[in-house]
């Protein structure tokens, strides 16, 4: 079964708190975002798979610990996923970066697939997929089966936001994924945005509202 591990450092729920603040501009909301992003990937990352190799120090030949296999690629859910890729690069600057295009039916409330664009070795990475927020769960559910179709196993979720109802969807559909989230909030409304939340992050992401 998945763990499901909610993020209590001081920093990211500080930012967090920033985050939420309707009077936050654009510039300090992308900052924010990326910010608790490598706070949070720094968090996420503690038990990736390491490997000896001997190295020359300018004293000696020593043993040090490196990340093994071929590390990590860390996967967006358009758009709003964008503002989380810095941060993590930050912290693991030689993973591979792809991109899965969903949007919501404003209606249904439903994922509509646009967009797949993976590294072509995703399969044997430890993959993040990351999004701010963990609403309904409908995009998160749907990118990470787009994932597993095209045969990536080690799979886990990374939010900056979620509902209860997003994370219980998730764990649901997919009981194999870990999911790291930066802060729980109540519940969601009859619109489908978590509430207190902080609104729509790729609006307040990329200025467009």
């Amino acid at each position: 079964m998945a763990k499901v591990v909610y993020m209590n450092h001081p920093l990211i729920q500080h930012k967090i708190g920033i985050l939420r603040r309707k009077e936050t501009g654009t510039k300090e909301f992308r900052t924010l975002v990326s910010e608790i992003a490598m706070l949070m990937c720094y968090e996420a990352t503690r038990d990736l798979e390491l490997s000896d190799v001997e190295i020359e120090t300018p004293i000696c030949k020593t043993t040090v610990k490196e990340l093994g296999g071929k590390k990590m690629a860390v996967i967006p859910i358009l758009r709003a996923g964008l503002g989380m890729v810095e941060g993590m690069l930050t912290m693991v600057p030689a993973a591979k970066v792809g991109h899965i295009g969903l949007y919501r039916n404003e209606e249904t409330l439903e994922p509509v697939e646009y967009y797949c664009k993976l590294p072509a070795d995703c399969h044997e990475r430890d993959t993040f997929v990351v999004d701010p927020m963990l609403a309904t769960g409908g995009s998160a559910v749907a990118a990470i089966q787009m994932l597993k179709d095209k045969g990536v196993k080690n799979i886990r979720f990374m939010c900056t936001i979620a509902a209860p109802e997003g994370v219980k969807a998730l764990t649901e559909a997919h009981p194999d994924v870990d999911i790291y989230v930066g802060a729980l909030d109540d519940h969601l409304n009859e619109h489908g945005y978590i509430v207190p939340g902080l609104g729509d992050a790729g609006d307040r992401i990329f200025g467009t509202k």
